[in-house]
């Protein structure tokens, strides 16, 4: 489907590369992303063994949608590190320490769109400069458009789901500690995981 609205599957099926339903840039504007229906999550193997997931609570973002051109859409964040949570305060706390965020030196991590594609389909590709511990570093994010809806409330919504992979330690990122068996405790490769719910501005 195109970013503002469902297409058929026939027309699914046949959609190439950059094709947009010109019928849908009635939803081209600029939105808010709502962080109570919002997920922005990561994943990292532990121990070598089993994944640790965890996500952000505070954070804000907006999104510029274009439906006649989606290389012109942008998107930007901001997260507050201290707003982690894994579901452990003991392990929460480490994450916070100079061992790994470092929040009192480093409170934001932020990222700013360079560049979107439209893949054909449900299928989009933002581009943009992530920054963790002063450190900035160019990432790509995968993304899926869930579809355009007005709520109860009378707010015209849009959602989307993506994902990405960092390195952590190309971010600085670098603790970690040795196991008996081989290996080491936290994995070097992050997953991350958006499920966003952004409002369009009045």
């Amino acid at each position: 489907m195109g970013i503002f609205g469902r297409k058929s599957d026939e027309t699914d099926a046949t959609s190439t590369p950059g094709a947009v339903n010109p019928d849908l840039a009635a939803l081209t504007g600029d939105y808010t992303i709502d962080p109570s229906h919002t997920t922005l999550g990561f994943t990292a193997r532990h121990a070598m063994v089993t994944n640790v997931k965890g996500k952000f609570l505070d954070f804000t973002g907006t999104l510029h949608l274009d439906g006649s051109d989606p290389a012109k859409s942008t998107a930007s964040l901001d997260v507050k590190m201290d707003s982690i949570d894994t579901g452990s305060p003991d392990r929460d706390g480490h994450l916070k320490s100079s061992d790994f965020f470092k929040t009192d030196e480093f409170p934001t991590m932020t990222f700013r769109s360079t560049s979107a594609e439209a893949l054909g389909g449900d299928d989009y590709r933002i581009t943009g400069d992530l920054e963790i511990l002063g450190t900035t570093k160019p990432i790509t994010i995968d993304l899926e458009f869930n579809g355009a809806a007005k709520d109860p409330f009378g707010n015209e919504r849009v959602g989307f789901e993506g994902k990405s992979e960092i390195l952590r330690s190309e971010f600085g990122l670098t603790w970690n500690a040795a196991l008996e068996t081989g290996g080491v405790l936290v994995s070097e490769k992050i997953k991350l995981n958006f499920d966003i719910s952004a409002i369009k501005s009045a």
